[in-house]
């Protein structure tokens, strides 16, 4: 696993996974939201969006933390030789969003633009509780369409996200 792309629902995991998978096998992690958003949680212009994904997976080792499937998905598919779908209860996403937007302020996250806080979304709620219905179809899609050659794996708990980085990802010691 050298080229990896890591995706679900807000709330499943796929930050945190996307990171411990990079620190794991040394790669570095490009956070598509961060890609995305401009300060003030404005959206990017599509052109210069997809410039910027090509610009961070130009080179042969990353995790990609995201798809914006129907934006850019197909870049980072072409490349990749892994894709991760983590598939988590709709409850759960909800209950993780609502629990880091009230509690879970404690600064600037990587995995977030400069400019974009941690807030309260209602809309962000609403896209994750249809995320079955409508993103993940698409995310199948593009994985047909620009990825099929690589690897899927589907990870629905914490004991199969655990022992997929057990398998996949020896912890390599900190060098200094």
């Amino acid at each position: 696993m050298q080229r990896i792309v890591v995706v679900g629902c807000q709330g499943s995991g796929k930050t945190r996974l996307a990171r411990q998978l990079g620190a794991r096998l040394a790669l570095p992690v490009v956070h598509m939201d961060v890609l995305y958003w401009r300060p003030g949680w404005q959206p990017s212009d599509k052109a210069g969006f997809r410039q910027r994904v090509a610009e961070a997976i130009a080179g042969d080792r990353w995790v990609v933390d995201g798809s914006f499937a129907g934006l850019a998905m197909d870049l980072t598919l072409a490349r990749a030789d892994t894709l991760v779908l983590i598939e988590r209860p709709r409850w759960l996403c909800q209950w993780r969003i609502a629990w880091r937007s009230a509690f879970d302020r404690r600064g600037p996250r990587p995995d977030l633009p400069e400019g974009c806080p941690e807030m309260f979304d209602l809309a962000l709620m609403r896209e994750a509780w249809r995320y079955d219905r409508e993103r993940r179809p698409m995310i199948e899609a593009e994985h047909e369409r620009h990825g099929a050659h690589a690897a899927l794996h589907r990870l629905r708990s914490d004991r199969e996200i655990a022992g997929f980085l057990a398998l996949n990802a020896p912890c390599h010691p900190a060098r200094g």
